[in-house]
């Protein structure tokens, strides 16, 4: 079977994501929204039209469906049948067993309800490891620690939700975790962490501070003191020490969120703290006021408040340079044993050369 996820209706909306990497890429839960589907159909799943038709007709194509609908196994198998008939599919209705991320901010927002789901897919035919008896623990059958992962001398606290520890990664001593919460494969929460769910640290990251009811995706780093809350920060992001976001207005009153697609601040709830494209970066002690949006690659620094919305490609309040900015990513990569491909610097030029024309 081939399922291919469409980017094409939906991605102005998601903006900062989508920009660089396809959109079924974002992690919402302990999975990333291809990694749910490929799990619970089994089927061959591509990012994008484009990259279907590179070996494929379009008549090979067994299912076409927007990139931003997070699946349930229960939704699946009561619909699959139908969804096969209708093909192409460009609008589903929420329900308790399937979610439309039509805006960044409700990537935060769906977190706990896409945890818990997760949680019960991927732990439901599998044994966890033994909790080190080290840890104090409540609620010990909502803990599931995969192979190779360390947990030694932390809090884990299941009552409120599930805790989800990936392959290989590590929990330090001092964390005080509440879930639900997913630590994805080999990442690191550092030693006194703070985590309120709904959070999910996605694979290759570092976490430490206090966080609550927020995401990282893959190979990002909030690796020292500081808060973040209710928000989302993409893959390749840095926040230097003491980096702090507000998710609450001063005075509780209704937060807005620059929407880049009709370029207007738009009401999103009481709560949204820092929406963070890929490949961005934050100076130590940098403070995000309330519903704060940045682009990609951005980098954050100075005494005052960074604006509410960061243009793309943003150095302070100037322009990053192509060049500049792909010697830098790179940088930034080898600290995780990486090297910056062709791929990203094709799609950062071609970013770069929209957002500065």
């Amino acid at each position: 079977m081939n399922i291919v996820l469409n980017d094409t209706l939906v991605s102005a909306d998601l903006y900062p994501f989508g920009l660089i990497n396809a959109l079924s890429n974002i992690r919402v839960g302990i999975l990333s929204i291809k990694e749910r589907w490929q799990l619970i159909t089994g089927a061959a799943v591509f990012d994008s039209v484009e990259e279907f038709l590179q070996a494929n007709t379009i008549e090979q194509a067994d299912v076409i469906i927007n990139s931003n609908i997070i699946i349930t196994q229960q939704w699946w198998q009561q619909t699959k049948t139908a969804v096969l008939l209708q093909k192409n599919i460009t609008n589903i209705d929420d329900s308790p067993f399937i979610k439309t991320i039509k805006y960044p901010w409700q990537i935060f927002q769906y977190n706990d309800w896409a945890t818990r789901s997760d949680f019960e897919l991927i732990t439901s035919k599998c044994l966890s490891q033994p909790i080190p008896t080290s840890n104090k623990v409540v609620m010990p059958n909502h803990i599931f620690i995969e192979q190779g992962a360390t947990v030694e001398n932390a809090y884990l606290n299941a009552n409120t939700g599930p805790i989800y520890i990936g392959k290989n990664a590590e929990v330090m001593d001092g964390c005080m975790i509440r879930g639900p919460f997913a630590l994805c494969e080999n990442a690191v929460l550092k030693m006194g962490s703070k985590i309120y769910g709904a959070t999910t640290i996605g694979p290759n990251s570092i976490a430490a501070g206090e966080i609550k009811n927020s995401i990282l995706f893959a190979n990002s780093n909030k690796a020292h003191d500081g808060y973040l809350g209710d928000s989302v920060i993409g893959e390749w992001c840095n926040l230097g020490a003491g980096t702090t976001n507000s998710n609450v207005k001063n005075t509780a009153s209704i937060v807005k969120v620059w929407h880049n697609a009709t370029k207007q601040l738009v009401p999103v709830g009481n709560k949204c703290g820092l929406i963070m494209g890929d490949y961005s970066r934050a100076a130590i002690n940098t403070a995000f006021n309330t519903g704060t949006v940045i682009g990609v690659c951005c980098n954050i620094f100075g005494n005052n408040y960074p604006p509410k919305h960061m243009a793309s490609f943003s150095w302070g309040n100037q322009q990053y340079f192509l060049l500049k900015a792909l010697e830098d990513i790179n940088n930034w990569k080898t600290f995780k044993g990486k090297l910056i491909t062709q791929t990203e610097k094709n799609a950062l030029s071609i970013l770069y050369n929209q957002t500065t024309k």
